[in-house]
């Protein structure tokens, strides 16, 4: 998620000498058919156990899996493709990258020197059935100046809409980062 997700994981890494890129292997797989890491559980719906998924809720889970596949291939030219002229990325503190020029510019990471995955925990599609949302948990992998691994990990929100011309397109990507440990998370500064 990306996706955007990784920018502000980028823009807080900016010194490293390595960034960005995505290992999500998908191939040709529906959304609800992932490649997860091993040991490790999808919490996506698979239609043919769960009668109560809506199409709707299918159709942004592929979107995902193709978005994520996009990236895995491209980096952040596969990333800035999905979204549309209006699209905003917004996360951690950072000023908000407005139109699809801003978000490309940011997006120039390689898909060979940073990891992006990222599974959606559930989707809305909206009344309508031409805007919805998914969101879920994302991870980046790169490594420092060092050589070092550096993992980031949070939430992220995408907000997608069908466009005049029958494509769906991101119109909205929001992350936050966890914290880098559970235990500091109440900590009073100075404390």
């Amino acid at each position: 998620m990306t996706g955007w997700r990784c920018f502000f994981f980028v823009r807080n890494l900016s010194s490293l000498a390595v960034i960005a890129g995505l290992a999500v292997g998908l191939g040709s797989s529906p959304a609800w058919a992932q490649l997860l890491e091993p040991g490790t559980q999808s919490q996506t719906p698979n239609p043919l156990s769960d009668t109560t998924v809506k199409p709707g809720k299918m159709v942004l889970f592929d979107l995902e899996a193709r978005f994520a596949k996009d990236v895995l291939e491209r980096g952040g030219a596969g990333f800035a493709e999905w979204f549309a002229g209006d699209g905003e990325v917004l996360g951690n503190g950072a000023a908000p990258l407005i139109g699809k020029v801003a978000i490309a510019k940011s997006a120039n990471w390689s898909p060979k020197d940073y990891q992006l995955t990222w599974t959606p925990t559930d989707a809305t599609m909206g009344p309508s059935g031409d805007m919805g949302y998914t969101w879920g948990h994302y991870e980046g992998r790169s490594k420092d100046a060092n050589g070092n691994p550096v993992l980031t990990s949070g939430r992220y929100i995408t907000m997608w809409r069908k466009e005049p011309d029958g494509s769906w397109k991101v119109v909205l990507d929001a992350g936050a980062n966890e914290p880098p440990t559970a235990g500091d998370c109440c900590k009073l500064p100075g404390h």
